[in-house]
């Protein structure tokens, strides 16, 4: 075949093509609403013309210690107002902002520092002993370590003491950093909308960290994606209580800038502060993992401000969401939007899409189709459940389980000097999940395990996830988690760890075993109930994933499973 040809021969030029990029979105928010509040941390604000001039000091203050391109620069830090900053500084600067985990140990910072070849770090006060460590580590395990310029960030809310401390220490403190920049900075976009605005280490329950690389478009058309699939509208008032670290708060630092809407910082997450910060800022939205919901639904008296001023929209990801927690978070004023993506694809990148006919509907049925995963996003071109092997998608019965594969603009540019690992994530033209999940009549997907996490028991798979939604509606049980135990007679049987609610007493475990496991019996096949339940508070990640490997670990080393006692 040849080349296709278009009806003329019109080239691009400065005046037609620009590459995209998010950055544009702060320099309109402050040429539209200068004064509106771009940030409220505690006492302090900023304007969208303050926030516009502090980014660019920040980009030029990089840029006069000759960090740009191809440099990265790591960020440490809470949601505070300097990591939003990071977020159009970092790349005004022509650098790719590292969104650093902030519950990750020195070793394991370190090595993130080091393959990604850090020329700045920029850490919260609070994480200023982690960080010196790591860099510590750094330069034992490398003969060609060249010390990165170290930025300690002040908050009101930490001890003054400790920032001194830091200074004293060789950190150059973030303000006086910023003083360094000039307010009026020429920042110059990406040549290239393919150039790395973002790296982020994965996180995952099933895997060691890999460096994700983003580009500009993509965060450009994810940021637009989202305000667009939630139905955010201009001036939208977001609570931070998503990290920003993880997956770039799903891109919402740029999409706020874009909506010249109100960022209220979070610095630490609690549900007596979400209900404050709806009744105080008249929060609209905001986004949380199921475990920050759990807390929002399972809140004391004390801690609850009720009923809300307005139905605050919640979008959630991170793991799949019982259908009993929508439906309690839904009875309280909450309008839960169930999201599902991964690092690789810039945070979500699904979403499951309400329709007007499921207003009608009992709240429990709802909740049920509200738990999927849904359809893509506006910017995700692809989106398919498939046979890995023949590469075939799965017939839409609901039933028949594939891989949850992507392919487009809202995929990463590859993993950070990983060329295996991309060889493997994109095989056949297509970006692998390592999900399953089958496809319901309408086209929507529902997520049945992450394909490590499904038990093969007596020559059935059991979705372990399943077994969790039955768990979580059980009303002494606050978290759930299922795994694979060795089982002499089955190979595998599902081997469950709870954790209670507060209010119940755990004193008589096996009387609540015996409960549960009748309350399972009642709920779902013979084979699926655990035939072992174990209490106590489960791993997570800093993203607060259930750390299943841990548990799977710990399941093996109690021992096959010689003979039920349940």
């Amino acid at each position: 075949m040849g080349v296709e040809r278009d009806i003329d021969d019109l080239p691009k030029n400065d005046a037609n093509h620009a590459a995209l990029t998010p950055l544009w979105f702060l320099e309109r928010a402050a040429l539209v609403h200068p004064t509106r509040r771009s940030i409220v941390h505690g006492s302090r604000h900023y304007t969208w013309l303050q926030t516009y001039q502090r980014c660019r000091r920040f980009a030029s203050a990089l840029s006069n210690h000759s960090i740009g391109l191809p440099n990265t620069v790591a960020v440490i830090a809470p949601n505070i107002p300097a990591f939003y900053e990071a977020h159009f500084g970092i790349p005004m600067a022509g650098a790719v902002l590292n969104a650093v985990n902030i519950r990750l140990n020195a070793p394991a910072i370190a090595f993130l520092l080091a393959h990604s070849s850090t020329a700045a770090v920029i850490v919260d006060q609070e994480f200023f002993s982690v960080a010196e460590e790591s860099l510590k580590i750094w330069s034992e395990n490398s003969k060609t370590f060249k010390p990165p310029i170290l930025i300690v960030i002040g908050d009101e809310n930490c001890h003054p003491k400790v920032l001194k401390n830091c200074v004293s220490r060789g950190a150059v403190e973030y303000e006086t950093f910023l003083e360094g920049g000039d307010p009026e900075f020429k920042w110059k976009p990406p040549q290239d909308e393919w150039q790395s605005i973002a790296l982020g280490y994965t996180s995952g329950t099933t895997a060691s960290p890999k460096g994700v690389v983003l580009h500009h478009r993509g965060a450009y058309l994810m940021s637009l994606s989202a305000a667009l699939n939630w139905g955010m509208s201009e001036g939208a008032v977001y609570l931070w209580t998503l990290p920003m670290f993880h997956c770039n708060g799903w891109c919402y630092p740029w999409t706020l800038a874009a909506l010249c809407g109100t960022n209220i910082c979070m610095r630490q997450v609690t549900a007596k502060a979400v209900y404050a910060a709806i009744a105080k800022y008249k929060v609209t939205h905001f986004c949380a993992a199921p475990v920050v919901l759990n807390s929002i639904v399972n809140a004391s008296s004390e801690e609850v401000i009720l009923p809300l001023p307005h139905v605050v929209e919640v979008n959630t990801a991170g793991a799949a969401p019982p259908p009993s927690m929508i439906a309690e978070m839904s009875e309280k004023g909450f309008r839960v939007t169930h999201t599902y993506g991964l690092s690789e694809t810039y945070g979500p990148s699904t979403i499951c899409a309400r329709k007007p006919e499921w207003e009608s509907l009992p709240i429990e049925k709802q909740a049920r189709l509200s738990a999927r995963q849904g359809v893509r996003y506006i910017a995700l071109e692809g989106l398919e459940v498939m046979n890995p092997k023949t590469m075939e998608p799965v017939p839409a019965d609901g039933g028949t389980v594939g891989e949850i594969m992507m392919r487009g603009n809202a995929v990463m540019k590859g993993y950070l000097k990983n060329p295996r690992a991309n060889k493997e994530a994109f095989a056949n033209g297509w970006f692998h999940s390592g999900d399953l999940a089958v496809k319901h009549k309408d086209g929507y997907i529902e997520i049945k395990d992450r394909s490590k996490d499904i038990i093969f028991s007596g020559g059935e798979n059991i979705s372990s996830v399943e077994i969790e939604h039955v768990l979580f509606s059980h009303p002494a049980i606050l978290e759930a988690a299922v795994v694979a135990r060795p089982d002499e007679k089955w190979g595998e049987s599902p081997c469950a760890f709870v954790t209670l609610k507060g209010d119940v007493d755990g004193g008589n475990e096996q009387r609540l075993v015996e409960d549960i496991v009748k309350f399972c019996r009642s709920h779902m096949p013979a084979y699926w109930v655990p035939k072992s339940v174990v209490f106590g508070p489960l791993p997570k990640t800093a993203t607060g994933k259930t750390q299943k490997p841990l548990l799977r670990a710990k399941a093996k080393e109690m021992g096959p499973l010689r003979k039920s006692k349940l």
